[in-house]
């Protein structure tokens, strides 16, 4: 019999590619992710391919033929980990196949707020060229910018810094300091401390109970008024009433956010409707190259598991394992 494999993502070429090459696996795309229609399906399937939808308690409940879920990407706040590991069900991400597309995303905010990037476009349109003089751009050459998390994105998005001649601190209690070292970069301890300083902060950690609203109006109101603030990891770990309240007031120069509270973001946001922040639809990740991999990771994932050789270093509840 076929194990069959529930997508609640659109199937890409990475994924098509993998399973393409087995004959005793079936997939199916999910488009109707409600919790009560997961709920009605998913004991017919033996792994899951898991998008930005919740997998609550509930459905691990009645997953019971599952034997992994396999999340499209490197973020699982959506997911309910403790319950899959009561399930014994691992939970796999996809290692470094979108690191360097989130830590480009990170570093085109960074680029793009400091050369005014949308204001120059719109100024330009209009035939205001002295907004060159009125507004000016920044260099962000030795300027400081301080790193929020050094795992998979933020080593990489260290590097490209590092190489833009920025001053770069990083602060991440969980790696070692000489990694940090070795990568060109000044490890910070007490980075509410270091804040007065920095030009740029970057949010690249995971989002969890000690990370959620880390960023808060004391933080940005310790910060200088010219300097950005750019979150591509998830929303919540900046405050977006105190972001807002803080761009508002000019408290910071501007920010680039890229992931919100709520997604999708609907129109009536709040900070929609300020000119000194730069939005994206929660694509830092999203590129032709890196949906590919993902995909490809994410069903290599799954054969791995079925094969019997799942690979430890992409399962985020590696007690299952034994």
């Amino acid at each position: 019999m076929k194990k069959r494999v529930m997508i609640q993502m659109p199937i890409t070429a990475g994924i098509e590619r993998v399973f393409g090459e087995r004959g005793d696996i079936e997939y199916e795309r999910f488009t109707e992710l409600s919790e009560n229609n997961i709920l009605q399906h998913i004991g017919n399937y033996d792994a899951v391919i898991l998008g930005v939808a919740a997998f609550t308690p509930r459905i691990i409940e009645n997953a019971t033929r599952l034997k992994i879920a396999s999340r499209h990407g490197v973020g699982y706040d959506s997911v309910d980990v403790p319950a899959l590991t009561k399930a014994g069900i691992p939970l796999t991400v996809v290692g470094t196949a979108n690191s360097v597309t989130v830590a480009e995303h990170a570093l085109f905010f960074m680029l793009a707020l400091a050369k005014r990037a949308v204001q120059y476009d719109r100024e330009v349109r209009k035939g205001n060229w002295n907004i060159r003089f009125d507004l000016p751009a920044y260099d962000i050459a030795e300027k400081k910018v301080l790193i929020l998390g050094f795992g998979r994105i933020g080593r990489r998005l260290v590097k490209r810094l590092v190489a833009m001649d920025m001053d770069v601190y990083v602060y991440d209690p969980y790696v070692l300091r000489d990694a940090i070292f070795t990568a060109g970069a000044t490890p910070v301890v007490d980075w509410k401390a270091a804040l007065p300083d920095m030009d740029f902060v970057s949010v690249n950690c995971p989002k969890n109970a000690e990370t959620t609203g880390m960023i808060g109006t004391a933080e940005m109101e310790a910060m200088k008024k010219t300097a950005f603030v750019v979150n591509t990891a998830r929303g919540g770990i900046v405050d977006e009433a105190a972001l807002c309240d803080a761009l508002k007031r000019n408290v910071i120069a501007g920010a680039g956010i890229d992931p919100f509270v709520v997604e999708p973001a609907t129109a009536d946001n709040p900070l929609f409707k300020l000119d000194n922040i730069l939005v994206s639809p929660h694509s830092a990740g999203v590129t032709q190259e890196s949906m590919y991999r993902m995909g490809e990771w994410a069903a290599q994932n799954i054969v791995d598991c079925f094969d019997g050789k799942l690979n430890p270093d992409n399962v985020i509840n590696k007690e299952v394992l034994g």
